[in-house]
């Protein structure tokens, strides 16, 4: 039997939530013997955090990106992109990135092969007004278009218009078996790169005026965006009092183990697309406060059932939920319960199979 070729694109799989995603297909993908899967990585770093199958063909470019000459060097990676697709003539191509998706299609202008797309951010940000006309005028020629949540849909309908969308959550880990051998401890735990969206900063003064000495706040997460927040944080919690309780553990492999050791999961951003920091905690068990923000924390938390979902930027009502779970145990262990039960929905094999039938089955079915 002939393989379909099917080709994955991102611009690097560095720690984050669109790589971790990628770097979930692609071990379902890898897994299909009627496939054959290939990974381009595209961007600037290029770099490979998580563990890909040996079987996956992976192709950069034979040359560094210099922002010096970012001209030259754009055009220089489309073409690369160009020709590497051209060399593989996939069945199917899969991007991810809000910024990149366009960089994509413009290399594959006047070819014939398919191209679904997705973003993975907060769906009514604006990129600024190049990004937005681009879009506009390029994402109509993707094959397909894959939204994470209903929300993403219902914003994207209303800015462009695509006739073939499907709204795919984001592959959450069992983390179940974690959990089933771990013993909790009093940690209060947000996982997520320390950018200002993110607020760790407003997690700590909350922290630290809910004051529960026998606490720990844990902060999973390193410096992006060259905001260079670590020691910006650092010094807050020497400020505040609490530095010998907030706990700074920076890019971590094996999270998983420390969503099991902890009582809480508090994640205080603003902006996302579908947190899957909020899904590997709920499969962890954890009760989780969130705020509210416009897409994401709503498709998974029901609130008072298996979390709390705050109002966006009501500090004060996330400070309560806060201290009202770090005070009461048998709502810790009710809430837990129900969100990894809850989170079985968006398991891996049922999200990775949802974008194999979306991406690859429509062809299988022209053969």
């Amino acid at each position: 039997m002939k393989k379909k070729k099917l080709c994955l694109v991102i611009p690097s799989l560095q720690a984050g939530g669109m790589e971790r995603v990628m770097s979930e297909l692609a071990w379902y993908f890898a897994s299909r013997e009627e496939l054959e899967v290939h990974l381009i990585l595209y961007g600037i770093s290029r770099e490979i955090f998580y563990q890909i199958p040996d079987n996956i063909i992976i192709t950069v470019p034979g040359f560094k990106f210099y922002n010096k000459w970012r001209l030259w060097f754009t055009l220089k990676t489309i073409y690369f992109l160009r020709v590497t697709i051209k060399n593989i003539r996939p069945d199917s191509i899969l991007s991810f990135g809000e910024y990149w998706n366009s960089f994509v299609l413009l290399s594959v202008l006047g070819l014939k092969f398919p191209v679904f797309i997705s973003d993975r951010s907060q769906p009514d940000k604006s990129l600024g007004w190049f990004h937005n006309v681009l879009r506009q005028l390029i994402y109509p020629r993707a094959e397909g278009l894959i939204c994470q949540t209903e929300r993403a849909k219902e914003i994207f309908l209303v800015r462009n218009k695509h006739s073939n969308i499907a709204v795919i959550g984001n592959p959450i880990k069992d983390l179940n078996a974690y959990h089933a051998t771990a013993q909790r401890e009093k940690n209060v735990l947000m996982v997520g790169r320390l950018i200002t969206s993110k607020h760790q900063d407003k997690l700590i003064e909350m922290f630290a005026t809910v004051n529960h000495p026998d606490w720990k706040l844990i902060i999973v997460g390193y410096d992006h965006l060259k905001q260079h927040n670590m020691s910006r944080l650092e010094d807050l919690a020497k400020e505040l009092g609490v530095d010998q309780r907030v706990v700074f553990y920076g890019k971590q492999e094996n999270v998983e183990a420390i969503y099991s050791r902890s009582s809480i999961f508090a994640f205080t951003s603003s902006s996302e697309g579908f947190p899957n920091a909020i899904g590997e905690a709920m499969s962890a068990g954890l009760p989780v406060v969130a705020f509210d923000c416009v897409a994401g924390p709503s498709e998974m938390i029901t609130d008072g059932y298996n979390g709390f979902l705050v109002p966006l930027f009501d500090f004060r009502q996330f400070e309560d939920r806060l201290a009202t779970l770090m005070n009461d145990e048998t709502l810790r262990e009710k809430l837990g319960c129900n969100a990894r039960e809850s989170i079985r929905k968006f398991s891996s094999e049922k999200i990775c199979k949802a974008f194999y039938e979306f991406i690859l089955q429509p062809f299988s079915e022209k053969v």
